[in-house]
């Protein structure tokens, strides 16, 4: 959790932070590190739970099914109002191509309603299933939710950004942004998980992890 990062845009909108606020900014971003929350993360070597979410469209995806047919690439996001989480959307779906070339599909997951799922698709031109984990059930399952410290719910209202609407709860959790590579008998290859929301997984890394998965592709299809 970056607070730099909250007050930097507080202050670019005239909204600046007073001393006091940045100490308690400071404070609760230093407790959701130490809180090891990547630590509790399901990792590399670990099946990952099979989950059913609705995509933009409300259709219902499996990843049991797609594990059937290919590898997945799995990257939950805050939300569409995260910049850095609509950063990497973008940058996931303009090396969309060299994943399908390995044999994997791309899948974004984060609490958005379908609606805004929708709108994320519909703004950012994305041509990869987005999903709609509403309660964060999946995220929790994969040990990656949290709530929101009060302070950083506050920052988020004075930025104009509206959780609960986003959400369609007022629950104000999230998920730490997560990227897994999971091969195709459901086993995690690959796990970046960061409690720094700034920091997110490189695509080289998601690259090697499928082409360390080829020979599993290959063999599957014999």
């Amino acid at each position: 959790m970056s607070a730099w990062n909250f007050m930097e845009q507080l202050a670019s909108r005239g909204l600046a932070a007073s001393s006091d606020e940045q100490r308690e900014f400071e404070a609760q971003a230093r407790e959701l590190l130490d809180d090891n929350i990547a630590l509790r993360a399901i990792g590399r070597g670990e099946a990952a739970p099979d989950f059913a979410l609705p995509n933009a469209l409300g259709e219902t995806v499996r990843l049991s099914e797609l594990l059937r047919g290919s590898a997945v690439v799995l990257s939950f996001y805050r939300g569409q109002w995260c910049p850095y989480c609509s950063a990497q959307l973008e940058l996931l779906q303009t090396h969309l191509p060299e994943f399908e070339a390995r044999g994997a599909s791309l899948v974004a997951v984060s609490p958005q309603t379908p609606d805004n799922s929708l709108s994320t698709v519909e703004k950012l031109g994305l041509g990869y299933e987005v999903l709609s984990d509403l309660g964060n059930e999946v995220a929790r399952r994969y040990g990656i939710a949290f709530r929101l410290p009060e302070i950083f719910r506050t920052a988020y209202d004075r930025l104009g950004v509206d959780l609960p609407s986003f959400n369609g709860d007022d629950s104000f959790e999230l998920p730490v942004p997560a990227t897994y590579v999971i091969g195709r008998d459901g086993i995690i290859a690959f796990a970046h998980v960061d409690a720094d929301y700034t920091r997110r997984a490189e695509v080289p890394g998601i690259l090697g992890a499928l082409q360390d998965l080829e020979p599993e592709a290959a063999a599957a299809a014999l």
